[in-house]
């Protein structure tokens, strides 16, 4: 049967990485490729403590529907780390979205309509490309350099395309694992506030700097609610309890609130209930600083591989936190062609191509860095540096 498809499904794209994760299945096969985090960090002795003592103690309640706001102690949690990160924050500036990717689709839901120009870092976050181009947004990339967004191509942007949303990961941003400098924070807040621009302010990875020093977000300088603050707990503690929040002004959060009731009613009451009492009940700090140290392992382990091991040419960035690093081929080489070499060597990333929202640069690729053990590391850029010889002779390199 023919179906009837929605228009806006024509403009929809599969998400590259979900994908190329079947590959993954295959035996020996090393993965840089998903945006996985480390399970050996997952706390799972603590999180079935949790869900032991919700269902001993409020079964029932935890087991019924609830409101579409979130759990009220968890608002307040999460209402508290905001303030703990410089913005000004009560529960009631707090929504409990479903991942912080409900989050995206939510916000696209409320602000977009179909042809309204929403403005990304380039390279951006492809899961973001996916929930606005379900709303039939239209994308604008802006320029960055090795410190984020550049205000100047930002304002040029405004100007040219008068936008509806300005969307960006100001901590080491996925897929190029760059941190928007400070003072970039407030050139970009203050132009979007002269311009009565929403920002979208992405963070699902602030809290996993393994060097250097915190950034306040672009929300702590927010005094006229025209930030939508995101984050989540699948970084810090498990992807698994599908927990994450929307940080912002309430008459704008309640158009997301009725959005939410659409979509799903309210997020996992149990989810919630295990989320607020680990937070209670044991030292989550402490429990990042164990991941924090871990990724800067692994960081440090991946950028010296390819430094020994990568041919002339290619370069990539150098973050200061997070799970991604980026890496850059000379021109006329296709990380898409790459990757089918790479997949023969039982090696995979990600293309670059997807994460641009007109699929226009083909000669960067995405390496993950947190979900692969030190000797996977190790034979897994071996095999990528094999690759990346064997394109440059495609191109006379």
């Amino acid at each position: 049967m023919d179906y009837a498809l929605s228009r806006r499904m024509g403009q929809m794209r599969p998400s590259a990485v979900r994908q190329i994760l079947k590959v993954t299945e295959q035996p020996e096969m090393i993965s840089f490729a998903g945006g996985l985090p480390a399970p050996e960090c997952f706390p799972v002795a603590e999180i079935a403590q949790c869900a032991q003592r919700v269902l001993g103690e409020a079964g029932p309640q935890a087991l019924q529907y609830a409101v579409t706001e979130g759990f009220g102690p968890l608002r307040e949690k999460f209402a508290a780390e905001m303030q703990s990160r410089g913005v000004a924050c009560a529960a009631e500036n707090i929504l409990i979205t479903s991942g912080s990717q409900q989050a995206l689709d939510l916000i696209a839901k409320v602000l977009l309509d179909p042809g309204d120009c929403v403005l990304t870092e380039s390279p951006t976050y492809l899961a973001a490309i996916q929930a606005f181009q379900s709303y039939e947004a239209r994308f604008v990339s802006v320029r960055m350099d090795e410190w984020g967004l550049v205000p100047e191509a930002l304002e040029e942007a405004i100007r040219r395309e008068r936008p509806k949303l300005l969307y960006v990961i100001p901590n080491f941003q996925n897929p190029s694992g760059i941190t928007l400098a400070v003072e970039r924070r407030r050139a970009i807040y203050d132009l979007a506030l002269r311009h009565r621009i929403v920002i979208v302010e992405d963070d699902p990875y602030g809290k996993l700097r393994y060097r250097g020093t915190e950034i306040p977000p672009i929300a702590a300088m927010d005094q006229e609610g025209i930030v939508l603050y995101i984050s989540t707990v699948s970084k810090t503690i498990t992807p698994g309890l599908r927990v994450g929040w929307v940080a912002g002004h309430p008459t704008l959060l309640r158009s997301l609130v009725i959005a939410k009731q659409a979509a799903d009613l309210h997020t996992s009451n149990l989810d919630q209930r295990i989320v607020d009492r680990y937070l209670g009940d044991f030292d989550g700090e402490a429990h990042i600083g164990k991941i924090r140290t871990l990724y800067g392992v692994r960081f440090a382990l991946m950028e010296q591989c390819l430094t020994e091991a990568m041919p002339d040419g290619y370069s990539w960035t150098h973050p200061d936190g997070g799970m991604f690093l980026w890496v850059s081929a000379p021109e006329g080489v296709d990380a898409g062609a790459m990757l089918l070499q790479a997949i023969e060597r039982k090696v995979v990333f990600v293309p670059g191509r997807d994460f641009f929202p007109d699929s226009s640069d083909c000669r960067h690729f995405r390496l993950n860095f947190s979900n692969a053990t030190e000797e996977k590391i190790r034979v897994g850029i071996t095999r990528l540096a094999e690759v990346a010889r064997l394109a440059l002779q495609g191109v006379g390199g």
